[in-house]
């Protein structure tokens, strides 16, 4: 995408985001009962690093680099969540709702509630976006607090943060340094340097996570839970070790950066119990 298809662009974001309200308004009341011949799914979601439950600002970390760290804070988007049963086609939550903010410091988001009736059967597997996919990735679709602060600037491709993974490292002259591992939309330059002048387009950096180990059964007139992890460790390991002596501690505006970070995070997260 060139810079003369900006206007464009912010125009089919606005008439989906025109849409996206239309679709909201005409929703019913997701608190009623759970129908005796269709069932429903919640995620009850644990943050960890190496097992064991996520600790804020506590030096006790080290990643594959050797870099020591700590977290200070952990925010994210996941959508259009996918069952895939054993005979028919794959049913996408997205009738009530198909965008889930999860924050560390907000407990209750950590329960995530699925109000989509479901056939009562037997799912091979789940999965999800990370992230918010394109078309549905619009600015300003929130205006309170706590979504609103994962804006992304809107010079760098707009919509929302994905990830906003934030902490402090021990450089290799044991300085404490912030970092920042968000990402969202990337853009490619002309030339050296990161002027915002010199974005000739932009780069999708949301994906698809299939969840391993994630066979459940819903049954009818009840509610399935799948228990599921985000590993912190795992976006600083796997399949590459990232340095932040090398990368440094802001990514937004290094697509480099950010393609590795998206590609550590095909594995971050884990099913740790099911019913």
């Amino acid at each position: 995408m060139n810079r003369l298809t900006v206007p464009y662009r912010h125009h089919l974001r606005v008439i989906s985001f025109l849409l996206m309200l239309l679709v909201i308004s005409c929703h019913k009341d997701p608190n009623q009962p759970v129908l005796k011949d269709t069932g429903r799914l919640k995620f009850i979601v644990d943050h960890r690093v190496n097992g064991q439950t996520l600790q804020e600002n506590q030096w006790i970390y080290t990643n594959a680099a050797g870099n020591p760290y700590q977290v200070s804070g952990l925010k994210y988007f996941i959508s259009d969540i996918t069952l895939y049963p054993k005979e028919g086609p794959a049913h996408v939550i997205g009738d009530w709702q198909d965008l889930f903010y999860i924050d560390e410091d907000i407990p209750s988001p950590k329960t995530l509630r699925f109000f989509d009736p479901l056939p009562p059967a037997l799912y091979d597997s789940v999965s999800f976006i990370f992230g918010i996919r394109g078309e549905k990735n619009i600015s300003n679709m929130y205006v309170n607090p706590p979504e609103v602060i994962m804006a992304w600037p809107e010079v760098l491709g707009g919509g929302y943060h994905y990830l906003m993974f934030d902490g402090k490292w021990k450089d290799t002259t044991g300085i404490e340094q912030p970092f920042n591992l968000h990402l969202g939309i990337g853009q490619l330059y002309h030339g050296a340097g990161f002027n915002t002048d010199s974005i000739y387009t932009f780069v999708q950096n949301w994906f698809r996570v299939s969840l391993p180990g994630s066979s459940i059964t819903v049954p009818a007139g009840d509610t399935a839970t799948l228990h599921i992890a985000m590993n912190l460790e795992s976006w600083f390991e796997t399949p590459h070790a990232y340095d932040l002596n090398y990368w440094g501690g802001a990514i937004m505006q290094n697509q480099s950066a950010m393609q590795i970070v998206k590609e550590n995070g095909a594995d971050v997260f884990s099913v740790t119990r099911n019913k």
